[in-house]
């Protein structure tokens, strides 16, 4: 390797000169402080960069093709170096900077040194990003496929999405409507591109405002989904909540389908004891009316159902038979519970096999056993079905959180965080 070095009034002017002469292949390797600036005489910077041999460009310097800088090199064998040597880079400037700063005299400076530090501020912050990008371009997955092509401001925000357990087309659609939609200005910094992309996906997720009873009606609350996603916990949680925890204590009532189960069936008639509401078991479905038309004074209904894998239609089948049979003036509001800690194919076909009972929202449970969320994202995305509910742990009636778009995206970005939920 050979190495060579650079010198400037500051260090971007050293940079340029480097770059202007070796090209990209070069390596930076160290910048260093030679001249402090005085009065009389400029401040002088040196930039010391190492090249291969057989990469030298034999006369005026030209990239070797137009493929990105990081396709041009051996990124296994090298990306530790570059990252490490840029990284330093970065380090000593600031430090430049700080020195600077502090050996400033205390008499009013000349304006053209107030220039320069304002000039090596900005190119600091420039080289900052720059890193942070570099860095998030070395992942293993390929580059969306889209018309247009990927800024590298994008890499970050993509990485973090495709790792949240987005589904990749979805992901790629939404790319693409940033790229379209997202002024031009605003992509040259990676934490502006990603607060846009927070914005855009918060408009996507349809969610359902908790809303109270009208004055002389009641809503009829049905939770159904697979075994062992936590219904009858949440059953729990709900029925705290509007008995105890809104600005007026509404009447609960519980209604159990679930008779496979005797544990489900005395946990539940353990919290309507503890809470002192009223509660009534359906075994088959022609009850299912009489049990509704028996807790008529309640201005809440809520109904657990048998867990059911989401491939056993005869389960299925019989909660539709209590729907469908239900001669009450009461409408029910189904609610499809899901896992958040499964993957984004399984929660399609969990929401497909129940989509015949007619599900008007959405809740996911287990937020506390995950750290991917783009699965939740990508269900909602393409069903369209709102969010009504996320259940966050095991505590009754405290973890419980109504769904907003923001509560997924932060979930989404930066991972959950019980401290952080509303």
């Amino acid at each position: 390797m050979k190495i060579l070095t650079f010198s400037g009034a500051t260090p971007a002017e050293a940079l340029k000169k480097a770059q202007l002469e070796v090209g990209e292949e070069a390596m930076l390797i160290e910048t260093r402080e030679v001249q402090k600036k005085s009065l009389g005489k400029s401040a002088l910077y040196e930039i010391v960069v190492g090249i291969e041999e057989n990469a030298m460009p034999v006369s005026k310097p030209k990239p070797k093709n137009n493929e990105p800088f990081m396709k041009q090199r051996p990124l296994a064998q090298k990306s530790s170096d570059v990252l490490y040597n840029i990284s330093e880079a970065a380090k000593q400037i600031s430090k430049i900077a700080e020195v600077t700063e502090t050996d400033r005299p205390t008499r009013q400076t000349p304006p053209a040194e107030s220039e320069d530090l304002k000039r090596i501020k900005e190119e600091i912050e420039k080289l900052g990003d720059k890193v942070k990008l570099i860095q998030n371009m070395f992942w293993d997955e390929k580059s969306p496929k889209t018309s247009a092509p990927i800024p590298p401001e994008f890499a970050e925000i993509y990485r973090l999405a495709l790792q949240s357990g987005m589904d990749q087309s979805h992901l790629d659609e939404i790319m693409q409507l940033t790229l379209e939609h997202m002024p031009s200005k605003m992509r040259e910094s990676s934490e502006t591109v990603k607060r846009y992309f927070q914005v855009l996906m918060r408009k996507m997720i349809p969610v359902r405002l908790e809303t109270a009873p009208k004055l002389g009606s009641k809503k009829v609350i049905m939770l159904v989904g697979p075994t062992g996603v936590g219904k009858t916990t949440s059953i729990a949680k709900l029925a705290a909540r509007f008995s105890y925890l809104l600005d007026k204590k509404y009447k609960v009532g519980l209604v159990v389908l679930d008779t496979y189960r005797i544990g489900a069936v005395e946990q539940l008639m353990q919290y309507a004891r503890m809470m002192k509401l009223g509660i009534e078991t359906v075994v088959d479905p022609p009850e299912f009316s009489s049990a509704l038309n028996a807790l008529r004074y309640s201005d809440y209904i809520l109904i657990d159902t048998m867990g059911s894998s989401p491939y056993d239609k005869g389960k299925i089948e019989k909660i539709y038979e209590c729907l469908r049979g239900n001669d009450t003036e009461y409408s029910v509001d189904v609610v499809l519970v899901m896992p958040s800690s499964i993957k984004y194919e399984d929660l399609k076909a969990t929401y497909d096999n129940f989509a015949p009972l007619g599900i008007d929202t959405m809740m996911f449970t287990k937020l506390d056993e995950t750290r991917g969320f783009g699965n939740l994202f990508s269900l909602v995305y393409e069903t369209k079905v709102p969010i009504s509910y996320f259940s966050v742990g095991q505590e009754v009636p405290e973890d419980l959180v109504v769904a907003t778009s923001d509560f997924l995206v932060e979930c989404l970005m930066n991972g959950f965080g019980k401290s952080e939920q509303k």
